[in-house]
């Protein structure tokens, strides 16, 4: 659906059905230089699964309009804002990536909105390197191969997927290029420039999982691992064979994860 916010038209996949805010409601938050298609595996099967579901692109990603947000605080006031002007209370966030980071401060400073946190391949420092930084902003696409071939796991790389008729490969490559061409240097910025998150994890008191990639080259899992015990209370699942874009690499075990997660 497209939905107008801070004066800017913002896309938000709600998986095929119209959002009911009367239901309960996942925020699912994309990664860096990514956009609504990172969960085209879990908008659709938790939107008819009862949920209601918003899969916003961010400012300046996929087909939303705006100026990339420039810290990983802008993007939780963002998010928050976004609650709001739907009318939802609070919401469970699901989060990939730089979107963990989002997750882990906009449940700091806005715990009421958070009523849990589901983090996928995340931890709470996303430290990245130089060359990347420069690289995404002198030769994106470079770059988007670069962190697509790091992204995936040793399965991916074998050009099949599961969406079929895919390339793993190939299809991160273009979601990325559908993006600004600012977005992905402002979102590795953002994240570099972040040191919020161990405090951030300490003061979580809502209920909370961590999803774990053990092959990911991104976010290694000895750091999500790291995060999980910073978290109170917080479960973990570790997915052995997976990579970075584990909603993407395992759709089902992670639909199933989430789904005995959500039924606490």
């Amino acid at each position: 659906m497209k939905h107008e916010l801070q004066g800017e038209m913002v896309h938000i996949a709600t998986g095929g059905l119209d959002f009911d805010n009367s239901k309960p409601v996942l925020l699912f938050l994309h990664g860096s230089g990514q956009s609504h298609l990172t969960w085209v595996l879990q908008s659709r099967y938790f939107a008819h699964r009862g949920f209601a579901v918003l899969a916003p692109d961010l400012p300046g990603h996929g087909l939303s309009a705006g100026t990339p947000l420039a810290s990983i605080e802008e993007m939780a006031d963002w998010c928050v804002a976004l609650l709001d002007s739907l009318g939802v209370a609070s919401a469970t966030f699901v989060a990939h990536s730089q979107g963990v980071l989002i997750t882990l401060d906009a449940a700091a400073r806005y715990p009421e909105h958070v009523a849990g946190l589901a983090l996928i391949a995340g931890a709470m420092a996303i430290p990245v390197n130089d060359m990347l930084v420069e690289m995404a902003k002198s030769k994106p696409e470079k770059a988007f191969a670069m962190m697509t071939s790091w992204g995936h796991g040793p399965a991916a790389h074998k050009f099949d997927n599961t969406q079929p008729g895919h390339a793993f490969l190939g299809y991160g490559r273009r979601v990325m290029a559908q993006n600004e061409d600012a977005a992905l240097h402002a979102d590795l910025v953002a994240c570099n420039s972040y040191d919020g998150g161990p405090a951030a994890a300490a003061a979580v008191t809502q209920p909370s999982i961590c999803l774990i990639a053990g092959r990911d080259r991104m976010t290694p899992a000895k750091v999500g691992h790291r995060m999980a015990a910073s978290i109170p209370g917080a479960r973990t699942q570790t997915f052995d064979r997976a990579g970075h874009f584990l909603p993407a690499e395992f759709p089902l075990e992670v639909n199933e994860t989430l789904s005995t997660f959500l039924a606490r």
